[in-house]
C-alpha cells in the first residue's frame, strides 16, 4: 500500500525538471511588477526651447503693434495733402479738378466717380463719409465746406424713387401672372409663380407625369419639398382641371404601365394583375375592394385615375 502511494506521487526526473521551470516562471510573473520600476528610466522633458519660442513671440508682437500704428499715421498723411484750397462745394458731379484742389488722390476720386456712375447720389454731408476711401481725418477737413443743393437733391430723390417704383412695379406685374392650370402648365409658366422657382417647377412637372395629372390642388403637398407653408403660398395662384387627368384602363393595363402610379406599391400592382387573371375583368371600384392588400385610402386615391 505504501509502495503504491509512493509510486503514485513520485516524479520522473523529466517531470521534476518541468515542475521547477514552471515554478520559476510563476515566480518571475509575480515579481515582475515589483522589479520593473527599478529598470524604468523616468522620461525628462526640456521646456527651455519652448520657453525661448514664447519669449520670441512676445518680443515680436510689440513691434508689430507699433508698426501698424505707424502705417496708419503714414496713410493718414498720404490722404490729406498739405497744399489744398478749401472752398464750398457740392460733392454731386463735382469735376475731378475740384476734387484734386481739395486734396484728394486719384484713387479716392476714382472711387467717388465709380459711385456716381452707378447712380449714387450724396443727399447729406454724412453720405460722403460713407465712401470707403474717405477716411475720418479727411472728412473732418472737408465737412465744413460741404454744401449740398437741396432742391436738386429732392428732384433727384423723387426721380430715383419714381424709377425704382416703376422698376419694382414691372417686376411685380411680371412675377404675378393670372391663375395657372396645373395640368396644362409648362415649366416657364410655373416658374413665374410666387414661391416657385425652376427646381420646384421641375419637380411638379415630374410628379404630374407620374400621376397622370393632378385631380385636386392638395396633391401638390405630395411633391417633394412643398410643405404646408409653401403650399399656402402657391395654392391661390393655381387651379386644377380634373377632366384632364390621364386614366388607366384597369382591365387592359400591364404591370409596366402601372409602375408609374405613385399610390401603388409593387405588391399591390401585382395583386391587381393576378386577381384579374383569376377572376376576369373588373366592373367597378367595388371589385378592387375584394383584393385584401388594397385598403380604402389607396382605393380612394387611385379611383380618379381608373376606368373599367
Amino acid at each position: 500500500m505504501i509502495k503504491a502511494i509512493k509510486d503514485y506521487f513520485s516524479f520522473s526526473k523529466k517531470e521534476f525538471n518541468g515542475i521547477l521551470i514552471l515554478c520559476f516562471i510563476t515566480l518571475l510573473v509575480i515579481l515582475f511588477p515589483l522589479i520593473y520600476p527599478y529598470f524604468q528610466t523616468e522620461e525628462k522633458y526640456d521646456f527651455k526651447a519652448f520657453e525661448k519660442e514664447i519669449a520670441a513671440f512676445e518680443k515680436s508682437s510689440k513691434p508689430l503693434e507699433y508698426h501698424y500704428e505707424n502705417n496708419y499715421a503714414d496713410h493718414s498723411k498720404d490722404v490729406i495733402a498739405t497744399n489744398v484750397k478749401y472752398f464750398n462745394f457740392d460733392p454731386n458731379d463735382l469735376p475731378i479738378s475740384d476734387w484734386q484742389k481739395l486734396g484728394l488722390t486719384d484713387k479716392q476720386i476714382k472711387v467717388i466717380k465709380n459711385y456716381e456712375s452707378k447712380g449714387g447720389k450724396f443727399y447729406s454731408k454724412e453720405d460722403l463719409k460713407k465712401i470707403y476711401s474717405i477716411k475720418p481725418p479727411l472728412y473732418a477737413k472737408l465737412e465744413p465746406f460741404i454744401s449740398i443743393n437741396e432742391s436738386s437733391n429732392k428732384k433727384g430723390s423723387l426721380k430715383s424713387y419714381s424709377n425704382q417704383y416703376k422698376s419694382n412695379e414691372s417686376k411685380f406685374v411680371k412675377r404675378i401672372p393670372s391663375i395657372i392650370e396645373l395640368n396644362t402648365a409648362d415649366s416657364t409658366s410655373l416658374d413665374l409663380l410666387k414661391g416657385i422657382g425652376p427646381a420646384f417647377a421641375t419637380r411638379i412637372l415630374k410628379y404630374r407625369d407620374r400621376l397622370g395629372g393632378f385631380n385636386n390642388i392638395n396633391q401638390l403637398k405630395e411633391v417633394y419639398g412643398i410643405d404646408s407653408a409653401k403650399f399656402l403660398e402657391i395654392k391661390y395662384q393655381v387651379n386644377v382641371d380634373g377632366s384632364l387627368v390621364r386614366k388607366i384602363n384597369v382591365n387592359t393595363t400591364t404591370f409596366d404601365e402601372l409602375k408609374k402610379q405613385p399610390y401603388l406599391s409593387y405588391k399591390q400592382m401585382n395583386a391587381i394583375i393576378q386577381y384579374r387573371k383569376q377572376h376576369g375583368s373588373y366592373n367597378s371600384i367595388a371589385d378592387l375592394k375584394k383584393i385584401p392588400i388594397l385598403n380604402e385610402e389607396t382605393l380612394h386615391k387611385i379611383e380618379p385615375y381608373l376606368i373599367f
